[in-house]
């Protein structure tokens, strides 16, 4: 159990880790690769080294450089190719994303088998909603009871396919979208709202003919993928609990230095501007939240966001927000608890089959500190008391209930105690050194 007291105001500069999303996609593209991909500032964590032993499964090579400071490493993924990967037992870990994107590129070959299986974690999360449009392809995917993990993969022939998808999920189109690179004919895939789109971007620098036409994203067959160069931007979803304990407490002054601000990732600061906080530019560091020095590297934007402590009031967040801020929903609860008025959020059962069921966990977790939130099927709603007594927080397993306890125990009366707070080694082993060093 770690414990997170009240503190005074958060101040500093801060490198958040690299982006775990784009991370897990420059690996698997890599292997999908001819050639060496050279991947800079690749995360450490545990769900994406899972991702390197999957690659490495394959028949990838796979070479470290040095860790940096900010817990990015320099990844060289000697590719095996389109059509190159040799059948394994793949062990994704609590590595979601892995387990949801991987069965796309396998699906498509000739005649080998694959299995996916993962962690207990891993074992609660639905993989039907690949498997579905996989098999409309002609792809042969079996699952525990129709939807769960362990996840047989049996290489087939595919057809390209167009697929309208019923829930907005990046990981589900990324799928088909890689699977559609092995099919015969082009594959469409038609979200119902805009997801994030790293896989897109990092196929097309990787030569892929893929193009979007509004909500519709096209893939052609291709015969060879190189990557290259990519460089791995800071990771919004980490900066966001930053961001977060700077907004709500007082006197807090943080810069979130080389932030990736896809604009597909950053659906928080929309709703944080509906909750009141002003955003500005590189020529307006009077408003709470400014976004300075945008470059473009590589694929990906980058830029330094400068957050101020603001007063906030309620909001009320609908399935067209949830794609662009799934992660940060729960910081979105701990936000609206400090807001003035009530913060409805809906149309995000996706919550529920994440590492844990978030909607029950942020909800049971906030109400141990006093918070006055209730569950919805589909959300959650919290009426804004401007504070939070502390308690103990339990943090299921998830790395990112974790770090929302401890983010709430710096804002809270009387500290919060994180239960399972180890969890953040998912995705950002160095949370609590980062966090301490913004408390001087």
């Amino acid at each position: 159990m770690t414990r997170f007291d009240p503190s005074g105001p958060l101040q500093g500069n801060l490198h958040p880790p690299p982006d775990k999303s784009v991370s897990h996609r420059a690996a698997l593209i890599g292997a999908m690769a001819e050639g060496p991909t050279r991947i800079t500032g690749y995360l450490d964590s545990a769900d994406t080294r899972a991702t390197l032993r999957a690659v490495s499964a394959v028949g990838a090579e796979v070479r470290e450089g040095d860790a940096d400071d900010h817990g990015g490493l320099f990844v060289e993924v000697e590719g095996v190719g389109l059509r190159g990967p040799r059948p394994a037992e793949i062990d994704v870990g609590n590595a979601g994303t892995l387990l949801r994107l991987m069965p796309g590129w396998l699906a498509g070959q000739a005649r080998e088998e694959w299995v996916l299986d993962g962690d207990e974690s891993i074992r609660r999360r639905p993989v039907d909603r690949i498997a579905e449009p996989l098999g409309r392809m002609g792809a042969d995917v079996e699952a525990r009871d129709g939807r769960l993990p362990p996840l047989r993969v049996r290489g087939s022939l595919l057809r390209g396919i167009d697929y309208e998808m019923p829930v907005a999920s990046a990981q589900v189109k990324s799928c088909v979208l890689l699977a559609g690179l092995l099919a015969d004919g082009t594959t469409t895939v038609t979200e119902p709202f805009w997801t994030r789109d790293h896989t897109e971007r990092l196929l097309a620098a990787a030569g892929a003919d893929i193009r979007r036409d509004g909500a519709r994203i096209t893939v052609a067959p291709t015969e060879r993928l190189e990557a290259g160069d990519v460089p791995v931007p800071g990771d919004f979803s980490s900066a966001a609990f930053f961001l977060t304990g700077a907004l709500i407490v007082q006197d807090s002054e943080v810069s979130l230095r080389e932030v990736g601000i896809n604009r597909a990732r950053i659906g928080l600061l929309s709703i944080l501007s509906r909750m009141g906080v002003e955003m500005g530019g590189a020529h307006e560091s009077d408003r709470a939240v400014s976004i300075e020095e945008i470059r473009e590297p590589g694929p990906e934007p980058i830029a330094r966001l400068n957050v101020r402590a603001a007063t906030l009031r309620g909001v009320e967040v609908t399935a067209e927000d949830v794609p662009a801020a799934i992660d940060e929903l729960p910081l979105v609860a701990l936000l609206g608890s400090f807001a003035e008025g009530e913060t409805v959020v809906s149309g995000a059962a996706e919550l529920r089959a994440k590492e844990s069921d978030r909607i029950a966990g942020i909800v049971e977790g906030l109400s141990a500190l006093g918070a006055e939130i209730e569950a919805r099927p589909d959300g959650f709603a919290v009426r804004g008391t401007g504070a939070l007594r502390g308690g103990t927080i339990e943090a299921r397993g998830d790395h990112r209930l974790a770090m929302v306890g401890a983010i709430a125990g710096l804002a809270s009366r009387e500290g919060v105690e994180v239960e399972d707070f180890e969890s953040v080694e998912v995705s950002y082993p160095g949370f609590e050194r980062d966090l301490r060093s913004l408390l001087g």
